[in-house]
């Protein structure tokens, strides 16, 4: 159920940050990304579909962060 909905934010997160880091998925940034996240030993990395969910749900934590820097303050 968290899958389903971090599955909109988590999408939309990622494209921005998709559209920020135009789109280089082999770039510095993403690189690092994925070596803090799973580090760099991919043995050890979790399955597929567990990666897919952590990767949604920062997708979704980075699209509510943007958010909230926004957000007018008052």
């Amino acid at each position: 159920m968290q899958t389903l909905r971090n599955l909109i934010p988590g999408v939309l997160g990622l494209l921005h940050l998709g559209v920020a880091t135009r789109f280089r998925i082999r770039g510095a940034y993403w690189r690092w990304r994925m070596e803090t996240a799973l580090g760099a030993d991919r043995d050890t990395w979790p399955s597929a579909g567990e990666r897919l969910r952590s990767i949604l749900a920062y997708g979704a934590w980075a699209r509510r962060l943007r958010k909230a820097a926004a957000a007018p303050r008052g």
